[in-house]
């Protein structure tokens, strides 16, 4: 029995997983990151726009604040957010912008003086603020009210994963390549670690540590076509959804980006959209400020992808033959700005559709990109039923999205989240609860239900293929769980990802070595992606609302008075074949920002019967703190600064807004 013991294990090495090791590490505690493949290849390299922070240094974020960008994210939302968990976020994001300066990230920066920019499609000049010469500079992303999205050039991701590796590796943080964790070691009600089997060799090993966290990233590959890595199959919710005891919460809401290239569905960032470029049909027509007159382009995510294959329903998109598409155009951005701001775009466009985006339009159509479900936590980034338990990043439901997420929040998020729950584990650790006293017989019994699991399929001579499987869940995932959702396929969708469940129990390998062995990776993998599929599409089916990403057909309006409340899906029983479905009602009465309309479509919804109540409240509350400065005011309204570790508490400075 091979056992590693540490104070953090961390299953996962993208920016998320990497953030909370460095934040333990400067604790003084030992940390252990496993990951799949070298932490420089996590898929947080993939992303491409930036990271929102309001930092308001460009002329056109002037007036950009925590205020705005909480409201931002709430109505973004489609009010399904934690209201107090963006309200740390939104206060540590800037600080977060600022750390990765001082580690090396190379943030595109202003330039004083006058610089020509695309907006609505005409030329517009700014003219930047000498002040601001020098300070890291923002970008134009949907769903927002100021320029707010710190970037570097279209490889934020790349230059973010490689500057908080590099502090990984300096901070003396391990990184155990090519480990898969395949089952979390708890007792029902503490998490001790996890089963931890090498790909290369097919070794097991215990992992035990005081405190474990899943920042796995997000689950894509349920679909066929997904902006999504290979290894974004939703393994660490599957984790925790297998103890039986930690809760997924809200699975049914997954975005779908607007402008995945068309057909491989590889992302192409919104940062093309932001700098000014447009969308067009098959007739060269820009088709959006038909369907929105104010946001046009840069509405939020699930609004545009909804107007987009509203738009070829009726007949007006491109014929390829690979399917309908739309496009989009960026050549009127120019050469020079594509080349210098969106050189990954450029080098996507040209690889894999074969055209130069500077001359041609781009095919594009939406594709699966983020789940803004996961792993349900207390603000604190811990599994409320299990102890010991934590997660981060794309993994887990914080829940700064609700039910769809703002572009640049998600990148944001993975290292804001990594920051404030490294405090916590760490404050875990430092404290009676995080003290670890587990027997030694359930760490045996652990491997040994593993090895057991994992010696049935080499031996076993079933006859179901895996790979045949995982193609028909992507299939019905992508067909009938997709943007436009009604209940007829909801069932059907639950009906068929039911019966592969149960056929996966009998699937058979060709290949029997206990080595590298890919065929066995995908059987025991292919088993948890079709129980996080069904968390998604029974979501979607008890869902009889719609609400940000999760649109019904059959129910279209957003129903507050009965569905403002988080779902909380568990897996009770081994052989169950649907996951056990809870609520968890949001509290109107607490909120900063009361439901409302969100600035997109008709104004047709159900208020929930508190909504009122609370606005009456506000405006009361607003009268008794006339006169205070505005952080008086929303402590007075919503406090949250004592919910944040005390080291990123306190205000942000800005040019507008110095500190004392």
């Amino acid at each position: 029995m091979k056992v590693i013991y540490t104070d953090v294990l961390v299953i996962g090495g993208g920016l998320a997983g990497l953030r909370i090791a460095i934040g333990a590490r400067r604790r003084g505690h030992d940390a252990i990151v496993l990951s799949l493949v070298p932490p420089k290849r996590s898929h947080s390299a993939a992303a491409q726009g930036g990271m929102q922070a309001s930092l308001g240094n460009v002329i056109k974020g002037q007036g950009d604040n925590e205020d705005v960008h909480f409201e931002d994210t709430v109505r973004g939302s489609d009010w399904g957010a934690d209201q107090q968990v963006v309200r740390m976020f939104v206060n540590t994001a800037p600080k977060a912008v600022r750390e990765l300066a001082a580690w090396g990230v190379p943030w595109s920066r202003v330039r004083q003086g006058d610089r020509e920019v695309i907006i609505n499609g005409q030329k517009v000049t700014i003219t930047e603020r000498a002040e601001a010469h020098g300070l890291v500079a923002q970008r134009d992303f949907g769903g927002t009210k100021k320029w707010r999205t710190c970037y570097v050039s279209d490889g934020t991701g790349h230059a973010m994963l490689f500057a908080v590796g590099d502090q990984a590796i300096a901070s003396g943080v391990p990184v155990h390549e090519r480990k898969e964790a395949v089952a979390l070691i708890h007792d029902g009600s503490r998490c001790y670690g996890a089963v931890v089997r090498d790909l290369m060799t097919g070794e097991l090993t215990a992992y035990v540590a005081r405190a474990t966290a899943i920042a796995t990233g997000g689950a894509g590959r349920v679909y066929r076509v997904t902006t999504n890595a290979v290894i974004c199959e939703g393994i660490g919710a599957a984790l925790a959804l297998e103890t039986g005891a930690a809760a997924l919460g809200n699975m049914e809401a997954v975005q779908f980006h607007p402008t995945g290239i068309f057909p491989a569905g590889i992302l192409v960032t919104e940062g093309c959209r932001g700098d000014g470029g447009l969308l067009r049909d098959a007739n060269g027509h820009r088709f959006m400020p038909d369907y929105e007159p104010e946001k046009k382009e840069l509405a939020s995510r699930d609004v545009v992808s909804r107007r987009m294959e509203e738009h070829i329903r009726k007949g007006h998109g491109a014929k390829s033959r690979f399917g309908e598409h739309l496009w989009l155009d960026i050549t009127l951005l120019g050469r020079r700005h594509i080349e210098h701001n969106l050189r990954e775009v450029k080098e996507i466009c040209q690889y894999f559709l074969g055209v130069d985006p500077a001359e041609k339009w781009i095919a594009v159509r939406p594709a699966q990109h983020y789940t803004m479900g996961g792993v349900r936590t207390k603000h604190t980034g811990e599994s409320p039923t299990l102890r010991g338990l934590f997660a981060a990043g794309e993994a887990a439901c914080w829940d700064m999205h609700g039910f769809n997420r703002l572009g640049g929040n998600s990148v944001a998020e993975t290292v804001v989240a990594g920051m404030i729950v490294g405090e916590f584990i760490a404050d875990f650790i430092e404290s009676p609860q995080g003290e670890l006293d587990i027997p030694t017989a359930l760490i045996r019994e652990a491997l040994a239900a593993e090895r057991a699991r994992l010696d049935g399929l080499l031996a076993g001579s079933g006859t179901e293929r895996a790979e045949a499987l995982k193609a028909e869940m992507q299939q019905i995932m992508t067909d009938k769980v997709g943007i436009f959702r009604t209940g007829a396929d909801l069932e059907e969708a639950v009906q068929r990802l039911q019966g592969l469940l149960v056929r996966s129990r009998n699937i058979g390998l060709r290949t029997h070595s206990d080595g590298p062995n890919p065929e066995l990776v995908t059987a025991y993998r292919t088993q948890k992606m079709l129980k996080v599929a069904l968390c998604i599409a029974h979501g979607a089916l008890t869902r009889t609302e719609s609400r940000g990403a999760h649109f019904r057909e059959d129910h279209p309006r957003r129903d507050d008075a009965q569905w403002l409340k988080r779902t909380l899906a568990t897996w009770k029983g081994a052989d169950d074949t649907l996951p056990s479905l809870a609520y968890e009602p949001l509290d109107v009465l607490s909120m900063e920002l009361p439901p409302g309309w969100r600035g997109y479509g008709a104004k047709d919804y159900v208020d929930h019967p508190d909504t009122a109540r609370r606005a009456e409240e506000l405006t009361r509350l607003r009268e008794r703190l006339q006169g205070a400065d505005r952080h008086a005011v929303q402590a007075g309204i919503m406090p949250y600064d004592h919910l944040l570790p005390e080291r990123f508490r306190g205000r942000n400075e800005r040019i507008d807004e110095r500190l004392p």
